[in-house]
């Protein structure tokens, strides 16, 4: 486990050290989840769909986009009617 000393700036700004920002791939406009646990926080970098499933990730999005249209026409069928 690697531990790091951060500051916290004026309206709760953090500065990640660089080198954690390149192992992680977070750049600005990068989201992040924080999680408090009791007296402690984490902070989690979100996996897209993308990487989440590798080298098939472009394949998952088509997958997710044919998805979303067949159930875009099933809402609409049951709004008709």
């Amino acid at each position: 486990m690697e531990r790091y000393r951060v500051k916290v700036y004026r309206k709760g700004l953090i500065v990640i050290p660089a080198e954690v920002r390149r192992r992680f791939g977070i750049c600005e406009g990068s989201y992040l989840e924080l999680i408090v646990e009791g007296d402690s926080l984490r902070l989690i970098v979100p996996r897209d769909l993308r990487s989440a499933f590798g080298v098939d990730g472009e394949r998952a999005i088509e997958v997710a986009r044919l998805i979303s249209a067949s159930r875009r026409v099933e809402v609409e069928k049951e709004v008709r009617s």
